[in-house]
């Protein structure tokens, strides 16, 4: 088993998934801010190598403790590729995508942006009590999307990613036809990762994880 994908100490290897995304959202949380501060600086540029001038790629909006990707969606933008942001319909769970807002370096964090421009969001989603913004703009589907990177609460050696438990992600890329689904890549903390996942049918495999510890490629089912 690859060193990346440890069984966590204080997780059975029988436990379902409400316990693993306790578990799992425990240790990302529990990270020493220098520590995740680096993890986050060096997962950022991992991604970096998807960048693709023209290129469509979505990314998400952060929340809670997630893996944040500003620097990597700031490069995008300024190397010409088109970055987007998930964007919720109301009584659906296929996801269209929406323009994300241009990135200024060291603007707007005040404003709670975080370095994105004065776009104001079409709506706020509001998700446990975080605040979701959803931005306006021309809507896309998966299937017009070169890449997508996906958040994580969990992933596996087998590509199977745990999510917050909406399925959003899942049921977009069943609706795409496989031939023009995107590359999808998930991206979070070492620490998120373990050797299985209890899987579901629906459930869909990634191709890539980026963490901290670099890029790694599952094998084709």
């Amino acid at each position: 088993m690859n060193a990346l994908f440890r069984q966590p100490e204080n997780l059975s290897p029988q436990a379902g998934k409400r316990e693993i995304r306790r578990t799992l959202r425990l240790a990302r949380q529990r990270q020493p801010e220098n520590q995740r501060r680096a993890a986050e600086r060096r997962i950022n540029n991992e991604l970096k190598r998807f960048i693709k001038r023209g290129k469509r790629i979505a990314v998400y909006w952060a929340i809670g403790s997630e893996l944040r990707l500003d620097d990597f969606a700031r490069s995008a933008q300024q190397r010409g590729a088109q970055v987007y942001l998930p964007y919720i319909a109301p009584r659906s769970l296929k996801l269209w995508f929406t323009p994300h807002p241009i990135m200024r370096t060291g603007s707007l964090k005040a404003a709670g942006f975080n370095g994105v421009k004065t776009a104001q969001p079409e709506r706020q989603r509001r998700r446990s009590q975080i605040q979701v913004p959803q931005f306006r703009g021309d809507k896309i589907r998966a299937k017009s999307l070169n890449i997508m990177v996906l958040p994580i609460v969990g992933i596996d050696a087998q590509g199977y990613r745990l999510g917050q438990g909406g399925g959003y992600y899942d049921c977009t890329l069943a609706a795409t036809p496989r031939s023009l689904c995107p590359q999808t890549v998930a991206a979070g903390f070492a620490c998120q990762s373990l050797p299985q996942l209890p899987a579901q049918r629906h459930d869909i495999r990634v191709q890539y994880f980026a963490s901290e510890r670099g890029v790694w490629r599952f094998k084709a089912a």
